[in-house]
């Protein structure tokens, strides 16, 4: 299927929207921002963007879009997570702020903001596992890491002994923003995974 044909959302609510949206167009695909639930109908796919996470899942819930977005991401729906994005997507946050929920949809347990706050944010070079042509550079902004992962969850990457991007099923999530880089393998993979099931 041609790269035009699927079209993935980014969700729209908080965090890196345009910038997710240019890295998608880069990438071949047309990216469309998701705030309401018959926009999140009418994708092949969804990313979930950097941001702050318990403001991402209270404006969802705000929005009517929490339940949708679950049931999608349970039907199968290939949803690409990259900082909060991750920590929406993990079955358990082992820090949760006050009315703080997720998506699910990766059997994983995540720490938030786990490699420090704003200031102690970096770059890194991250070796993920089926992206080739060398290291991905990452961007770790306040950045989660995966505490633990389910025996479904594949570890694509880790720094500093730490899982910074796993894989289950349709769903994929970084702990680093590879949208702020001008490197767009990340997102030509997950691409590639709406396509496979579009």
């Amino acid at each position: 299927m041609a790269g035009e044909d699927v079209r993935i959302g980014v969700l729209a609510l908080q965090g890196d929207v345009r910038e997710h949206l240019a890295a998608l167009a880069a990438s071949g695909a047309a990216g469309v921002p998701v705030r309401r639930p018959e926009e999140l109908a009418a994708v092949d796919g969804l990313v979930v963007p950097g941001g702050e996470s318990t403001t991402m899942s209270k404006l969802a819930v705000l929005f009517g879009l929490m339940e949708p977005l679950r049931e999608r991401v349970r039907s199968g729906l290939p949803v690409y997570g990259t900082c909060a994005g991750m920590i929406l997507l993990a079955e358990k946050i082992l820090d949760p702020r006050s009315g703080q929920e997720t998506v699910g949809g990766i059997d994983m347990i995540v720490r938030r903001n786990a490699f420090g706050r704003q200031n102690e944010s970096f770059e890194a070079a991250v070796d993920v596992r089926g992206v080739g042509g060398g290291p991905v550079e990452g961007v770790f902004i306040r950045a989660p890491w995966v505490e633990s992962v389910g025996a479904e969850a594949e570890v694509l990457a880790e720094h500093g002994g730490h899982v910074v991007a796993v894989r289950q099923g349709n769903a994929l999530a970084t702990s680093f923003h590879p949208e702020l880089t001008g490197d767009h393998r990340m997102h030509r993979l997950f691409a590639e995974m709406v396509r496979s099931v579009s």
